[in-house]
C-alpha cells in the first residue's frame, strides 16, 4: 500500500470512528416524551413573550434559588431551635439540605430534601412578605417534623414534569419513588398550550407561515374551557382522578377532579389559600358577564405583581362611569380599585405567630 492510499484508508477510518461516536450519542429528549420541545425552543419565534414569561409567578413556582437568609434560625414551642446554615458538605449530624425550592418567593417559599428516592417537605419556610422564617405551611409550632413526603400531585401544579420511577399501592395508599434530578422547573409554556414539538418542526420546516399549525390557540377555547384551564392549579388541594401533567389546551376540570359537592355553600366559607377560582367565580362581577375569565384581568405572560395601576385600568374597561358617589376615593380610585374590591385578607390555611395575609379573588365591597 502506497502512502497515498494510506492517508486515504486512514482518513476514511477516522470518518468511521467519528460518525459511530455521533450515533453513540443519544438525542436530547424532552422528559415528558418525544411530543414535547422544551420550553427554550419558543423563544425562536416568540423570543419578547418568552423573555417575559422568565419573569413571571408561574415560571418560578419552582427553583434552586433561597430567598431566605443565611446564617437563621426558628426557635419552636418547646425551645427546641433549627438552623439555616450554608454549608458545602450538608454533613452535619441531622442535617438535611435545600434540594428544591417550591414558590415564586412573591410571598413564600417552601423547601425540600431529596431521600431514599423521595422528596420530604422541611419544616420551616420563608416568607417574603414577613421577612422571615417560619413554620412550613399545615407544620406544627410546637417542633420540627421531617417526614412529610411530597407526593407527584404537589409537583403537577409546580413544575412541568417529575421523573416518577415506580408506582406501588400499599394497602390503601399509593406509594411513588422518583429518578434524581429528574426535574423541569416551574411551569413551561407546553404546560398550558401543550406538546410543540409537530409545531415546532413545522414551523422550522416552513419558516414563512404565519397561521400556528399543530398548536391549539388558548383564545380559541370557549370561555369555561379558558377557566378550566386555571382552575386545574387554582382551585385548592384536592386528590385528582389522573396526573395533571396529562393535560392538554381544551380538557375539562371535571376530566381531573371530581365535583366538589361537599364545598363551602357561601363566599365568605371560602379560604384565600389556593382558592382562587371559587372566589372569582362567585363575585357578582364574574356572574354578570358572560366572558369575563382569569386572562380577562391577567396576561400570563407577564410580571403584573402588586401594578394595582394596571389592574385598575381593566375594572374600568368593564366600570366606564365614574365611581360611586359612595366611593370615598371619587376619582382617585381609578388608580387602585383592587385594595378595596380585592383586599388582602388573613388567610385560615396558613397560621403564624400572627396573621398571613393574600390577596381575594372574590370581588366585592368590603367594610373598610
Amino acid at each position: 500500500m502506497n502512502k497515498q492510499m494510506l492517508l486515504v484508508a486512514t482518513g476514511i477510518i477516522g470518518l468511521i470512528v467519528l460518525l459511530s461516536q455521533c450515533i453513540k450519542q443519544p438525542v436530547t429528549q424532552d422528559l415528558r416524551g418525544a411530543a414535547y420541545a422544551g420550553a427554550n425552543t419558543c423563544a425562536g419565534c416568540h423570543q419578547d413573550i418568552y423573555n417575559h414569561y422568565l419573569q413571571t409567578t408561574h415560571f418560578k413556582t419552582t427553583s434552586k434559588d433561597i430567598l431566605g437568609s443565611f446564617p437563621a434560625s426558628f426557635t419552636y414551642d418547646n425551645g427546641e431551635r433549627v438552623l439555616m446554615s450554608v454549608t458545602d458538605s450538608g454533613k452535619v449530624q441531622g442535617s438535611h439540605l435545600f434540594h428544591l425550592s417550591v414558590g415564586s418567593g412573591r410571598h413564600a417559599q417552601t423547601y425540600l430534601y431529596w431521600q431514599n428516592e423521595n422528596y420530604f417537605q422541611l419544616p420551616v419556610s420563608y416568607y417574603v412578605s414577613a421577612g422571615h422564617w417560619a413554620n412550613s405551611p399545615g407544620f406544627p409550632t410546637s417542633h420540627p417534623k421531617f417526614d412529610r413526603q411530597i407526593p407527584s400531585t404537589c409537583f403537577g401544579c409546580h413544575s412541568s414534569a417529575v421523573g416518577i420511577k415506580n408506582v406501588t399501592m400499599i394497602g390503601r395508599s399509593l406509594n411513588e419513588t422518583f429518578e434524581k434530578g429528574k426535574l423541569i422547573y416551574g411551569i413551561d409554556c407546553e404546560r398550558c398550550h401543550g406538546p410543540a414539538a409537530a409545531h415546532v418542526a413545522y414551523h422550522t420546516a416552513h419558516p414563512n407561515e404565519k397561521k400556528p399549525m399543530h398548536m391549539t390557540a388558548v383564545r380559541a377555547l370557549g370561555n369555561q374551557q379558558q377557566l378550566d384551564m386555571c382552575a386545574l392549579c387554582h382551585s385548592g388541594l384536592k386528590t385528582p382522578q389522573k396526573s395533571l401533567f396529562g393535560y392538554k389546551p381544551g380538557d375539562a376540570y371535571g376530566d381531573y377532579f371530581f365535583p366538589d359537592i361537599s364545598g363551602p355553600s357561601r363566599p365568605s366559607q371560602l379560604d384565600i389559600h389556593g382558592t382562587q377560582y371559587q372566589l372569582f367565580t362567585a363575585s357578582r362581577c364574574f356572574k354578570e358577564s358572560r366572558q369575563m375569565n382569569c386572562t380577562t384581568c391577567h396576561d400570563p405572560h407577564q410580571n403584573e405583581a402588586n401594578n394595582t395601576v394596571a389592574f385598575s385600568q381593566k375594572c374600568m374597561q368593564c366600570h366606564q362611569q365614574q365611581p360611586s358617589p359612595r366611593c370615598k376615593f371619587d376619582k382617585m380610585a381609578v388608580l387602585n380599585c383592587i385594595d378595596c374590591h380585592m383586599p388582602k385578607l388573613p388567610s385560615s390555611k396558613i397560621v403564624l405567630s400572627g396573621a398571613y395575609y393574600l390577596r381575594t379573588h372574590l370581588i366585592g365591597i368590603y367594610k373598610q
